[in-house]
């Protein structure tokens, strides 16, 4: 596209919505109640390994397997079940994936044998991919514009409230009642959950259409492969250290119940203070965050193979760890709406499967490096994950400061707008004002229109 191309263009940018009169938020809190379900459930292994481990007669490497498990079939789901439920109502669909998070918390909790708790395990990555990619999107038609971050930060509420808890008190009560009887406890949850989302979801039918075709166009959007290469890299260090960190601590630390509880608890404060700047970080340090945030990850895991025997250090470092994780996930996911606005269900699903199969991997690695070299092999391969995640960022991501990446952005625009058969009306604004044209956009404010003037 040629300057002149892009001056004689007028565009407008709107986003064609289906909400709410009214917001439900009895709704919201059935979903972000799901959701916490769903996080608790997957998260029980890294308080519980141990003892599932003895009980099931595996090691523990193979014992972590039960996370790959869930996370390779979070990734076949999150991708597919847009396409495979196009013509289901979403109220059908969302409640059809929390019976199935009750069928596994069950099917976990009296499992005879490894391999019958890793069909449960499967059972909650069916759940936990398919409830995930919907999420958001069904938040959008539950309330008013006006109140979709609301409702969208109750539900990240939800999961920031489950990760807090998760393992400190699965490894509490694994202690006190046996982890069967923790998975039934979660299995507890899970069916309040369902009941409250059967009394508050309304009907919702699909609305607009779903095509196989529509995954490749996103994966074809420039720099969004590379964004999913780096979200993949951080939580595929994040899933192999954060499996085994119970071990570590047992085995390196030599830490007791009590304090292997009160320092899985600290790490979940952390994450939840941590997520609660994720919003002052986008708003001012968006792209030094992407680069930084692994970094920072980079040098937490090699304080704790330098100090893993400090009790004092490591809890220190673990706190450090789980407030920087913390806004990780929240900050890929603005950037994922603000890359892709148009196509937010299907970018949605995929970054839930770029989480979710890195999670399968670093499981699967750190297992692998646990049974080999110890906590030193697990530490040392998340220590590189993260390194090369804040290199991809920097190599490939990047802000829209030069003029060919302003034509390409106003591209983007152009593609938006006919795609949504929008019409023109004119309004000027700067070439360094396009990252505030595409905020328009995503913030789904109808009736700003543009044209971009490429000599302003």
């Amino acid at each position: 596209m040629s300057s002149r191309d892009t001056e004689s263009k007028e565009y407008e940018v709107s986003t064609p919505t289906t909400e709410a009169a009214k917001p439900a938020w009895n709704a919201i809190v059935a979903i972000a109640l799901g959701v916490a379900g769903l996080i608790m459930a997957e998260f029980l292994p890294a308080g519980l390994l141990t003892p599932m481990a003895s009980d099931l007669g595996v090691t523990e490497g193979m014992a972590g397997q039960a996370v790959t498990a869930t996370s390779i079939f979070a990734v076949i789901t999150s991708l597919l079940l847009a396409f495979i439920t196009r013509k289901l109502d979403r109220r059908r669909v969302l409640l059809g994936l929390s019976f199935l998070l009750v069928c596994s918390n069950l099917l976990v909790a009296f499992a005879p044998t490894f391999s019958v708790l890793l069909v449960g395990r499967v059972l909650l990555g069916v759940s936990l991919g398919g409830f995930w990619s919907m999420a958001a999107a069904t938040a959008a038609r539950l309330v008013p514009q006006a109140n979709v971050p609301t409702a969208i930060a109750i539900i990240f509420g939800g999961s920031s409230f489950a990760s807090v808890f998760a393992a400190p008190l699965s490894s509490y009560l694994g202690n006190v009642i046996g982890w069967r009887d923790v998975f039934l406890l979660s299995a507890g949850i899970s069916v309040c959950a369902l009941a409250l989302q059967a009394f508050t979801l309304p009907a919702l039918k699909p609305i607009g259409t779903t095509k196989l075709g529509t995954l490749p166009a996103v994966l074809k959007t420039p720099q969004f492969p590379s964004g999913m290469l780096a979200v993949a890299l951080v939580f595929c260090g994040h899933f192999a250290a954060f499996t085994y960190l119970r071990p570590f601590l047992e085995q390196t630390t030599r830490v007791g119940p009590n304090a292997l509880s009160a320092i899985l608890l600290t790490f979940g404060v952390a994450n939840f203070i941590g997520t609660s700047f994720a919003g002052m970080l986008i708003k001012h340090h968006f792209y030094r965050a992407q680069i930084l945030l692994p970094l920072a990850l980079f040098a937490t895991g090699l304080g704790v193979l330098a100090f893993g025997g400090s009790a004092l250090a490591t809890t220190t470092l673990i706190f450090l760890w789980g407030a920087v994780v913390g806004p990780v996930p929240v900050i890929w996911s603005a950037w994922v709406a603000r890359k892709v606005p148009e196509r937010a269900e299907t970018a949605g699903g995929i970054f839930v499967a770029a989480i979710q199969l890195s999670a399968a991997v670093g499981a699967m690695a750190g297992g692998a490096a646990f049974d080999s070299d110890g906590s030193i092999g697990v530490f040392s391969f998340s220590a590189i994950s993260w390194l090369l995640s804040s290199v991809v960022v920097g190599a490939f991501i990047r802000t829209l400061s030069s003029a060919d990446d302003s034509i390409r952005e106003t591209q983007e625009m152009v593609d938006f707008c006919a795609l949504n058969k929008i019409k023109p009306e004119i309004t000027k604004i700067p070439m360094n004002g396009i990252d505030q044209a595409w905020e328009q956009v995503v913030a789904k404010k109808a009736g700003y229109r543009f044209v971009i003037d490429m000599n302003a």
